[in-house]
């Protein structure tokens, strides 16, 4: 933004990653930091905004409205809700909607006119810690041939992500920072060394047992090896709605192929707690959380009956603390006494459970790794398939003893 004249900037809030309700503070320090830029001459203004799970950021084109209403926003100047600045628009828009499901927003002048929507002309430059949800707006942005939705307006722009959001496609085609090169992941070392592989996901969570397991890579290592099930996500709806999601059919496809003996490697996330927690529904958390344990009572029985072994853990903690604390960990209630939600992750260790009749005796869990983590589960996963992992891999959690 160096020696810029007019910057708008169209905001996403969180409530996912980060707690909800740290919107408020974000945007008054983006705000004053604007102002500051005013200051010394520059035209400088947020634009837009919305919650990133209603608007701009969905994934693996689950639901091309959310990136429809972004992009009407974004680009248009068009949204349901008008205000004179964004601090005003977010504590008046949380009213009804925690920071996740903000709907989407327009700064106007005093005519009532969108003050920064994109135009023919102008440099456009997103940027965003979670890559799997920018590639469906970078499509919007740079492909001549869209069809997902009438775009109506599509400036001549110049555009640049400030990463490369997916390497296959080569989207955005260009980039402020060179991605990283992500090589010999556990995936592409198992099926090069003959482990058939199996992967089965709904949409929501399909990217996490293919592309970012592989290393931002889409598609098969080698497809006489590898076979990938994606069961569609409900779309139109918060998770609470439908709270099993497709837990069952989940369970149901990894038991089959468990029980084909087709495959000695069969990954699959379950994305219930994590989704349904993120939505702040106590009640429909709990009904998650049992369909995810008959998912996984599911997969666990087929592999007691092939004499197989089981790995289950997590990425990140949700759904078992779902209430804001203070320090000493006492629940948070607000001023008429109700008790805060927690909607974003935890960050409390995340447990890990091996076994399975094939589990060879004397593995167990070292005591050597105290800080041991999902970097970790790389090697472990590769040694219980009876290979040792490259010396430059996070060390694994299990060790064998001969009694």
């Amino acid at each position: 933004m160096r020696g810029a004249k007019r910057i708008r900037v169209h905001i996403l809030t969180d409530g996912r990653d980060v707690l909800d309700g740290s919107s408020v503070g974000f945007v008054e320090t983006l705000e004053s930091d604007l102002a500051k830029l005013r200051e010394n001459g520059v035209d400088a203004r947020i634009a837009s905004g919305g919650g990133r799970m209603y608007v701009t950021m969905d994934r693996y084109e689950n639901d091309w409205d959310v990136v429809k209403r972004g992009w009407d926003a974004q680009v248009r100047g068009e949204a349901p809700h008008k205000f004179a600045n964004a601090v005003e628009a977010v504590k008046k828009l949380r009213e009804n909607a925690n920071d996740q499901y903000l709907p989407p927003f327009v700064i106007v002048d005093e005519n009532e006119k969108a003050v920064g929507p994109i135009e023919d002309g102008d440099a456009v430059v997103t940027f965003n810690f979670r890559a799997d949800r920018m590639v469906m707006l970078a499509k919007a942005l740079e492909h001549q041939d869209f069809d997902k939705f009438d775009r109506i307006k599509v400036p001549k722009i110049r555009y640049a992500g400030m990463l490369q959001y997916d390497g296959e496609l080569k989207l955005p085609g260009h980039y402020l920072v060179s991605p990283p090169e992500i090589d010999r992941t556990s995936g592409e070392y198992l099926v090069h060394n003959g482990v058939r592989t199996f992967a089965c996901s709904e949409t929501v969570k399909f990217g996490h047992v293919t592309f970012f397991w592989n290393g931002n890579r889409s598609g098969y290592f080698n497809p006489e090896m590898e076979e990938y099930a994606e069961i569609p996500s409900d779309v139109g709806i918060t998770f609470n709605v439908q709270p099993k999601m497709k837990a069952l059919e989940i369970g149901e496809k990894a038991r089959d192929a468990i029980l084909s003996r087709k495959f000695d490697q069969v990954r699959v996330n379950i994305p219930n707690g994590d989704m349904v927690g993120h939505t702040g529904d106590i009640q429909a958390t709990v009904v998650a959380c049992k369909a995810a344990d008959e998912a996984v009572k599911m997969i666990i029985d087929a592999i007691e009956q092939v004499g197989g072994i089981y790995v289950v853990t997590a990425d990140h903690g949700n759904a078992e603390d779902m209430v804001k604390r203070n320090k000493s960990g006492q629940p948070l209630y607000d001023k008429s006494g109700k008790l805060q939600i927690l909607t974003s992750h935890t960050c409390q260790p995340v447990p890990i459970a091996i076994g399975g009749p094939g589990l060879a005796a004397g593995v167990r869990f070292r005591n050597d790794v105290p800080d041991g983590g999902l970097a970790n589960v790389a090697a472990t996963v590769m040694n219980l398939h009876g290979y040792v992992a490259p010396n430059d891999y996070e060390p694994t959690l299990i060790e064998v003893v001969n009694n």
